[in-house]
């Protein structure tokens, strides 16, 4: 087994500890996956954590980006197509962001039964306020790579991407 500094989730050190113990082949690339695992919900937690006293989850945070992108607004299907949830969650999404101020939900002007959703002025100054944040915070993660290892390790994900891919598939 490869030692290293990074520290593993719980749950992940008892599954490495007993396929350890089991003497399970290709321990490395198992130690490997429960490291891009853990590096993954550390950055979700902090990614809470960034978002949390501007009163939004990484939920209400890409409906608000998505909003702002489609000054038009969205119907809630479309925003749920857009950010790959159900629209049984972007009406809780939208529930939360109207009554905090941040989005409005308007008639559409052709279907008086179908819905537009706008951001109001707040939810627009919340929305480049945190987007402009967040990607400052988003980009440092890897900042003390050079472009050669930033070049190398999205390859190698690129590549790692592809074994899911081709099981995908079969």
């Amino acid at each position: 087994m490869v030692t290293n500094k990074m520290k593993l989730e719980q749950k992940y050190q008892a599954l490495l500890g007993e396929a350890t113990k089991q003497n399970i082949a290709n321990i490395e690339c198992i130690q490997l996956c429960f490291q891009t695992l853990s590096l993954a919900s550390l950055i979700d937690h902090d990614c809470a954590i960034q978002l949390a006293p501007h009163g939004l989850t990484e939920g209400r945070f890409i409906v608000l980006f998505l909003l702002e992108a489609a000054p038009q607004g969205l119907a809630p299907k479309d925003i749920a197509d857009k950010a790959g949830i159900t629209r049984a969650t972007v009406t809780g999404l939208l529930d939360g962001l109207e009554r905090d101020g941040l989005i409005a939900r308007i008639a559409d002007h052709e279907d008086r039964r179908a819905l537009q959703i706008h951001l109001t002025d707040k939810g627009k100054h919340t929305a480049k306020t945190v987007f402009e944040q967040h990607s400052r915070w988003i980009a440092q993660f890897f900042s003390n790579l050079s472009l050669q290892e930033r070049i190398q390790l999205t390859a190698l994900l690129e590549k790692v991407s592809q074994n899911l891919i081709h099981k995908k598939e079969t």
